[in-house]
């Protein structure tokens, strides 16, 4: 959804950064006054559902992307930028809940991105551009046994890990492989898949997400380019390839959802309705009812909200914030 180079587009749909020494407790800026906290430009926030306080978890001065929590709630997974805006500044870190013990990864000079926990935590999946093109790799959950996954000759994208599987985008498709990278499998079809419109990425699917019991996947097609964001639709289909369900139908510049743990309800952006600049939170069922825009009104025109994910108990989201000013 927004305008970028293709393969940042196909990898995240928006993209990524953070910092060395932004650790904010959450319990400190705590908006009580129907204000959102504001120390850097970028932020890993907390959104309570039921009061709507905001809280600010981590500051840093570049980009932040691609957060993920564990499935025991208590660390993020991310793609930071250190050192410069370039891509190849892009690097794995993981940060306590709390915003405590910040590590970082990975240190180079090529893309390190959109990481992905294993299920039980022992390992993080990731996407690295250190030759060809993009690829899922893979390493131990303390940084270490840097390995390659799987290739599939082109660039990869979009991975998400739920029990035994990986899902990822490809030629504008998605695709699911056994977490040892074997049996590589395509799930989708997207009508003109790859072709160019006037939008920011050809036709087709990305940003997959497994249900929290491995059986279905949710995933964003762009079937109309008459904004230059992309008009993207929601959509579900079981995992073996059948049963293909829309979800919505407004042609938003909308993705980058997320599944709540209880399996019940749908997180995600809206980045642009038409040439609208939006970036709000929106949440529906699982089954595409109860669409709405959940962004608090007291969240400012110069502040704008990246990728939001469900707490461990679905009360809170985690959320990357960004400050226009």
């Amino acid at each position: 959804m927004t305008n970028k180079k293709i393969v940042v587009s196909i990898v995240v749909l928006m993209v990524i950064t953070i910092g060395l020494c932004g650790c904010i407790e959450d319990q400190d800026l705590t908006s009580d006054d129907n204000t959102v906290p504001h120390e850097k430009r970028w932020g890993i926030y907390s959104l309570d559902l039921s009061t709507e306080y905001t809280s600010l978890i981590y500051s840093y001065d570049r980009e932040i992307e691609g957060l993920r929590l564990n499935n025991q709630g208590d660390r993020f997974v991310f793609s930071q930028k250190f050192d410069g805006d370039d891509n190849e500044h892009r690097e794995i870190c993981t940060l306590n809940v709390d915003g405590s013990d910040f590590k970082r990864f990975t240190n180079n000079s090529y893309w390190d991105l959109y990481p992905a926990w294993s299920p039980d935590g022992t390992q993080i999946a990731f996407l690295s551009y250190p030759t060809d093109d993009l690829d899922i790799y893979i390493m131990h959950a303390d940084g270490s046994n840097i390995t390659k996954l799987f290739d599939s000759g082109s660039h990869d994208a979009d991975i998400h890990w739920v029990g035994d599987h990986i899902v990822f985008t490809s030629n504008s498709s998605i695709w699911m492989i056994n977490d040892d990278g074997t049996q590589s499998k395509q799930i989708t079809y997207p009508p003109n898949a790859g072709e160019w419109g006037n939008a920011n990425l050809p036709f087709g699917d990305y940003d997959p997400r497994l249900s929290p019991d491995g059986e279905k996947i949710i995933f964003s097609r762009l079937e109309n380019d008459s904004s230059s964001h992309g008009n993207y639709n929601i959509f579900i289909i079981n995992t073996d390839g059948t049963q293909e369900t829309r979800l919505t139908d407004t042609g938003y510049s909308q993705g980058l959802t997320s599944w709540s743990h209880s399996g019940d309800k749908i997180v995600f952006i809206v980045a642009a309705i038409d040439d609208i600049g939006k970036y709000d939170i929106y949440m529906m069922n699982y089954d595409g009812t109860n669409y709405r825009n959940i962004t608090p009104d007291y969240y400012t025109d110069d502040f704008i909200c990246h990728k939001a994910i469900f707490s461990k108990n679905d009360l809170k989201l985690f959320f990357i914030g960004e400050w226009w000013k």
